[in-house]
Formats: C-alpha cells, structure tokens, sequence
C-alpha cells in the first residue's frame, strides 16, 4: 500500500473511531435525558427502602442534572403528624395505636409533596407506597396527568417467616410482636389485591425480586432488568 492509500485509511479509521464516540455520547444524553418512575411495595422488613436509596444514588450518578424526588409514606406520616391540627392529632392518635391510615391522608402527603416539588423533569420514587387498591388508583392518575413514560413497579418479595424473622432482629420500638402480626395481616388483606392490580397491568412494568439474597445482589438484579446498566 503507498503512502497516499495508508493516509486514507488512516482518515477512515480515524473517522470511524469519532462517529463511535459521537454515537456513544448521543446514547448517555439519550438515557439521562429518559425520566423514570419508580414505586417499591412488599412486606415490612424487606429492604425496600434500601433498594429505594441504592436507586437513587445510582439515578443521581447517571444523571446528575436531574433531581430525584423520593416519596416515602412512613417519614411523610411522622413528620405530618408533629402538626397541631386536628387531623394530624387524629393521625397521631391512629399510628400511636398501630392503626392503618385512611386513603385520603396518604393520597393527601403525596399531592402535597408533588405540588410543592416537583417541576416535571425529576426521576420519582414511590417508597412503600401505595398499600391499597383505591391509592393505587389514585397513584395511576399521577402519571397521567403529567404524561409521565410507564413506570416500573419493584416487588421485593420475602415471605411471612422472613419479614417476622427481620423485624424482630431489628428492634424497633414497634416492632413488638402485636404491631408486627398486624403490619403483616394488613398487607396480606391490603397490599395483595394491589400488587395484583400492577402484576400483568399493561400500563405499568411490574418486576418481582427474591428479597432473601444479599443486598448487593438484589440491587444488581434490579439495576439490570430495569435497564439502567
């Protein structure tokens, strides 16, 4: 080959070597620029609110010029309830008791954390949330009225047996026996019927994880059946 044929290919390579790059560059701008929505549900005690910080941090990491809004019911509930209306002495008064709060005070939290937060361009996560069919509804319409793209719904799944085994370990001062029974019967009763109303819903990406594993590992496994790596 002379010294001219050489020179072309060279310009050739090169030319290949910075449309791959250029093409690699347009795809990281394509994924940060893509809005993701997420909400993890399953039984007290099963790490849902960790594999909802690991979610985040990673979101946070791959595109940084967009918040991440995280909505968790149970620090929503305790910071509402410091209030000194009646409502929220009422609410007090249910959680002292390990009551179950009603729809419209959940549904309320979660509005109010939209209005006053969101600005239609953060990656949402739903932590814990919702526990009912009738939220689950009223969760559904979030998304369509600010035209959200299909959100993913994250199952980690631990049986009875484990969550009791989790929570006793852990120690809370609600975690005493009574409280836990009736944290684990509600979810039977309540949060079934929902996770049946997401399993199979075409409007939403339902995936269920094996919560026994390590925390490590059910990260992974999240992360790349979501698509994030």
């Amino acid at each position: 080959m002379g010294r001219a044929g050489k020179a072309a290919l060279f310009l050739i390579q090169s030319l290949c070597y910075y449309l791959l790059i250029k093409l690699s560059k347009l795809k990281k701008e394509k994924a940060k620029m893509t809005q993701h929505s997420f909400i993890f549900i399953g039984r007290s005690g099963c790490g849902k609110g960790t594999q909802a910080e690991l979610l985040i941090k990673l979101l946070e990491k791959i595109d940084p010029s967009n918040k991440v809004l995280h909505i968790e019911s149970g620090s929503e509930l305790r910071e509402f309830r410091k209030g000194d209306s009646y409502t929220q002495k009422m609410t007090g008064k249910v959680l002292d008791k390990g009551g179950l709060i009603p729809e419209f005070i959940v549904v309320y939290l979660w509005t109010g954390v939209l209005n006053s937060e969101f600005n239609g361009k953060e990656h949402l996560v739903f932590d814990g949330m919702p526990r009912k069919v009738h939220e689950a509804g009223a969760l559904n319409s979030i998304f369509g009225f600010y035209d959200l793209p299909k959100p993913w719904v994250i199952n980690v799944d631990i049986s009875y047996e484990e969550a009791v085994r989790r929570l006793l370990t852990r120690k809370r001062a609600d975690d005493k026996d009574e409280e836990i029974k009736k944290r684990l019967d509600w979810y039977e009763t309540d949060v079934m019927p929902t996770m049946a109303y997401y399993d199979g819903n075409p409007k939403y990406n339902f995936l269920k994880v094996n919560g026994e594993r390590s925390v490590e590992e059910i990260h992974a496994e999240i992360v790349k059946k979501i698509g994030l790596i």
